[in-house]
């Protein structure tokens, strides 16, 4: 009765534990979120920085030349694309109704779908904080993305040292004949989501700039700011590019049947040229994960979480996947392959 009474005791406590943890993770999902984004962004980042560090630059200077290369991008590509998109985006306001009551008198001439759209950007506008309480509404939501930013980057960078102490620190719980395979699988992981991320980030320039030169030779309407959001959509699997093609086909209709039928030949183009060339060749297996696992996974992750949590979906499927290989299919994850975009991982690591 002793026994059983404990062994009772045992189960109660671990399952109250469970229980209080996954609500705590619940009712923390944004910082959890922040903080498994701030690793991945170290793990695009790492073995450009072994690198660096090969040829005896501190890594400390190789997170500055890094972040110093992403802000020098993306002022580069504002540079470039601001004053066009500008332009598009007053053309395309220039067409629309901007106050709600120029909204309300265009819902009341229109019927159908135009009517149902317009309606519900009319109680959007209503529900919209006005006055004072705007200005302080939109600060401070500001202030807040501008410190998760900060957040991110700076955990990336201090996760770029810590990586092995960290790792030396969970091994010693370790068995001693586990040690090697946690650390190969903890290893595989982090190469799975940097050359992810590295892959992506590929995929959204090219995406981007192809699209944008196929949209402009139609002569779709907007076909820059179509063409760059059909690129950042990329990091959204399967629905990402679904959505910038109907975009792209919807725009085309504003001109004519045959600008439609030119956009959607031209994203599915790049669809095909991306499912059969450039994916197995560049992206490769990169999260080892099927086309059906991302959608269900990405759908999942957005209906549960929201549109924010949507970005980390596929590397929390990745890092589920890769753990149930080794702990149920039992694969070795040293003998596993990851694709070498940019920086080849394994090679570059010196600890």
């Amino acid at each position: 009765m002793n026994d059983t009474a404990r062994k009772s005791f045992v189960a109660t406590v671990v399952a109250v534990a469970v229980v209080a943890s996954a609500f705590a993770i619940w009712q923390l999902r944004l910082l959890v979120a922040l903080l498994l984004l701030a690793i991945i962004i170290a793990s695009a980042m790492r073995p450009g920085i072994e690198r660096l560090n090969a040829w005896r630059i501190p890594r400390g200077f190789g997170v500055a030349i890094h972040y110093v290369g992403v802000l020098l991008a993306v002022a580069l590509l504002l540079w470039l694309i601001v004053p066009r998109a500008l332009d598009q985006i007053e053309g395309a306001l220039g067409t629309l109704p901007t106050s709600t009551s120029d909204v309300a008198d265009a819902a009341r001439r229109s019927h159908g779908v135009k009517h149902d759209i317009l309606v519900a950007i009319q109680h959007r506008l209503e529900r919209l904080p006005r006055g004072g309480g705007a200005a302080v509404t939109y600060g401070r939501t500001a202030l807040e993305v501008l410190v998760g930013v900060f957040f991110t980057f700076a955990v990336a960078a201090y996760w770029v040292f810590e990586k092995e102490r960290a790792q030396t620190v969970i091994l010693g719980l370790v068995s001693r004949r586990r040690r090697r395979i946690v650390r190969d699988t903890w290893d595989l992981i982090d190469e799975k989501l940097g050359a992810f991320v590295r892959g992506q980030l590929l995929m959204m320039t090219f995406v981007s700039t192809v699209l944008s030169l196929a949209f402009w030779l139609d002569g779709l309407p907007y076909w820059l700011l179509i063409g760059v959001f059909a690129g950042i959509v990329e990091i959204v699997p399967v629905i990402g590019p679904l959505a910038a093609g109907v975009l792209a086909v919807g725009a085309g209709l504003t001109a004519s049947w045959q600008t439609a039928v030119g956009a959607a030949i031209a994203v599915y183009a790049l669809r095909l040229l991306q499912d059969y060339v450039i994916n197995p060749r560049v992206m490769g297996h990169a999260v080892g994960l099927s086309p059906l696992v991302v959608l269900v996974t990405v759908t999942t992750v957005g209906l549960l979480f929201g549109g924010f949590y949507v970005l980390l979906a596929t590397p929390l499927a990745a890092i589920l996947a890769t753990l149930l290989d080794v702990v149920v299919l039992d694969k070795d994850p040293s003998t596993q392959d990851v694709p070498k975009l940019i920086f080849p991982a394994k090679d570059t690591e010196t600890g």
